[in-house]
């Protein structure tokens, strides 16, 4: 980002892609009512058909976003950035495949593999996160599950009107934040913002009861956007990384967890994240995403907390009273509080 008035080039950012967002998507709302209209299911959360895809309006915001950034600053140019921005276009066009016809997961999970590897190839030669744990294959290959897990975490929480904004504005806010701070490239802060921006103009018309839906056209890009600007925290400060994708990790994985305990098939549709068992229990929609987005905006701010504080003790703190948010707020889902 540009060092001279920061703060106006991140609201132009935000309000440019939250502008192009919300006006692809009135545009394109009929075709998606014809062509891309999401079915009430067993798994689904609605009861009306919905047309879904608005996904292709917010990553076009988003691509348009970082190109204007990379033709104005010559740093938003980097390697890393055009890797993510390819790899994200590809899982657009294959979540817009499986929105208009259901792909089998076979195809979907090698599309997610290739960006994955994408992603993680277009990462600097010196990139490590541990280097004196891991050998650099073996951590590549860890990032590049870790990759997938998250793209696929980022879609299975996808199915409540605002849950995905919810997740995305913290996680995007406290990026920018921690740009500010110099913990994370400006290339970063581009997409942070970008997506930031193209993600609040489709909450407009993604407001519970919603008119439109991400569709997997959004939710996978989405969620590997997160996963490289959660490296990029990581590549300087890892509980930070951590923090701010908690809850997604908690409620995917423990969900997971849960599941193949109970003998269940982990791979089948199901209706019982934590966020989903909350409306089953009697919370409305509305009062499941707040909670999850005012926890959001906890963990990132303890993620910058961690940054300012910097060192051991602070991160330990921090990291302990998240989790300790995190149990409480699934906790509290769980049972319908």
């Amino acid at each position: 980002m540009p060092s001279t008035q920061p703060a106006l080039w991140a609201i132009l950012v935000v309000a440019g892609c939250a502008g192009l967002s919300a006006l692809l998507i009135l545009l394109l709302r009929p075709i998606m009512a014809r062509h891309l209209l999401a079915q009430p299911n067993a798994r689904s959360s609605h009861r009306v058909p919905t047309p879904q895809g608005a996904g292709l309006a917010v990553m076009a915001s988003v691509f348009a976003g970082c190109a204007l950034g990379i033709f104005l600053w010559a740093q938003g140019a980097e390697p890393r950035l055009l890797g993510v921005l390819v790899a994200a276009a590809g899982l657009t066009l294959l979540g817009a495949i499986d929105d208009a016809h259901s792909l089998p997961v076979a195809d979907r999970l090698v599309g997610q593999l290739l960006a994955a590897i994408v992603l993680v190839g277009t990462l600097p030669e010196d990139f490590r996160l541990f280097p004196d744990l891991l050998p650099e294959g073996v951590e590549d290959g860890l990032m590049v599950v870790g990759i997938i897990w998250f793209v696929n975490a980022v879609n299975f929480l996808d199915g409540l009107d605002w849950m995905t904004v919810a997740q995305v504005v913290p996680m995007t806010l406290g990026v920018a934040i921690l740009h500010a701070l110099g913990a994370v490239p400006g290339t970063a802060a581009l997409l942070a913002l970008a997506l930031l921006g193209a993600v609040l103009g489709f909450a407009v018309f993604n407001k519970h009861p919603a008119s439109i839906f991400l569709g997997d056209a959004g939710s996978l890009p989405i969620g590997l956007c997160l996963a490289f600007l959660l490296i990029c925290v990581a590549e300087t400060n890892l509980v930070a990384a951590l923090l701010l994708s908690l809850y997604t990790l908690a409620d995917s994985i423990l969900t997971f967890l849960r599941r193949l305990l109970a003998g269940e098939r982990v791979f089948a549709a199901h209706r019982t994240h934590f966020y989903q068992r909350a409306v089953a229990s009697g919370l409305n929609v509305p009062q499941v995403t707040a909670r999850v987005f005012v926890l959001g905006l906890l963990l990132a701010s303890l993620a910058v907390g961690t940054v300012l504080a910097d060192f051991p003790g602070a991160n330990l703190l921090c990291l302990g009273l998240g989790l300790a948010a995190t149990c409480f707020t699934l906790f509290a889902l769980a049972r319908g509080h």
